[in-house]
């Protein structure tokens, strides 16, 4: 099996890596930077790996160096062919103002299973794998969609959790579940870390819905493809450039509703590690000349969810 343990560890030692090396910029109001340092940091780590490599979700194309770029091959070789997917620093603004909520994270898969996602917008549901799977659909009206969660749970409507970005294009969903009186968890920004809210009853969030980054909704289908819960996606496509780019990578229904199975096959591997403390994760804490670090690890053939706590020696 190509997705080892030997290779979760490595991943786990990858984002912890890029977690620790972007640190010293939280408070720092410093966004540029502190990506730039965790992308050079996971870069360089992912090389050190024996794979042949392709990032097929990073940030830009290749004139947006030193951004992780779709299509930069990594690794130092060998017979192992992975598809990369990659957030360095998902929450920039989190970092930068040292708010909760920022991580690193990556996913891996073998070559060709995971969705080569355009940097654009998507339209996204993901639901408890406690809702049944027909229950709920990205194109069921919002009012449908709780309606069914809230029956299928034996929940009042009004003890149902929203999840969505607090944005103005969500003005009309989140006016909608108001009406409804149900309960809203409005995020800032991290909609990975949002969809991952409805992996776990501790969350309290029994929908993640809504329009956020379409790299960051394939980046979370594929751990939520390890917990067992519905994920779908549609791709927004709103300007020529988008729409070529969506062309030149193959993608031929550009309004096509991806289910969880189209976005990642197979086996895969995802890791997220805290920076700053979230709902998620603890972020880095310094102690003992140690940097602690929090790794949410899922890896979908041995049904691995879990926490990885770990400790790396501060180099004076």
């Amino acid at each position: 099996m190509t997705l080892n343990k030997e290779l979760i560890d490595k991943i786990i030692n990858i984002t912890s890596k890029a977690a620790i090396s972007c640190y010293r910029f939280v408070g720092k109001n410093d966004k540029k930077n502190a990506d730039k340092a965790a992308t050079d940091s996971m870069r360089n780590e992912i090389n050190q790996l024996e794979i042949n490599g392709e990032v097929v979700i990073g940030e830009g194309e290749l004139d947006k160096a030193p951004m992780l770029y779709i299509g930069e091959k990594l690794g130092k070789g060998g017979n192992v062919n992975l598809d990369i997917a990659v957030d360095p620093l998902e929450g920039t603004n989190f970092v930068a103002k040292n708010l909760p909520g920022a991580l690193s994270v990556i996913s891996i898969a073998e070559k060709g299973n995971l969705f080569n996602a355009p940097e654009t917008y998507m339209d996204k549901l993901a639901v408890s794998n406690k809702v049944p799977i027909e229950a709920t659909d990205l194109d069921f009206p919002v009012e449908k969609n709780i309606h069914n969660i809230a029956e299928s749970l034996n929940k009042d409507i009004n003890d149902i959790t929203a999840c969505l970005l607090n944005r103005p294009r969500h003005k009309e969903i989140i006016d909608k579940l108001k009406k409804m009186n149900v309960k809203l968890k409005l995020i800032s920004d991290g909609d990975v870390s949002g969809a991952l809210m409805v992996t776990d009853d501790k969350y309290n969030v029994d929908i993640f819905l809504g329009i956020g980054g379409g790299p960051e909704g394939v980046l979370a289908a594929s751990a939520i493809d390890a917990y067992g819960c519905k994920f779908q996606g549609r791709f927004i496509f709103d300007n020529d450039k988008d729409i070529s780019r969506a062309k030149q990578m193959g993608i031929k229904d550009l309004k096509k509703k991806y289910e969880l199975k189209e976005i990642i096959k197979g086996d895969s591997i995802f890791c997220a590690s805290g920076i700053t403390t979230g709902d998620l994760l603890k972020g880095i804490n310094v102690k003992d000349n140690k940097y602690i670090t929090e790794t949410l690890v899922t890896h979908k053939s041995s049904n691995m969810c879990k926490i990885v706590i770990r400790e790396d020696t501060i180099k004076t």
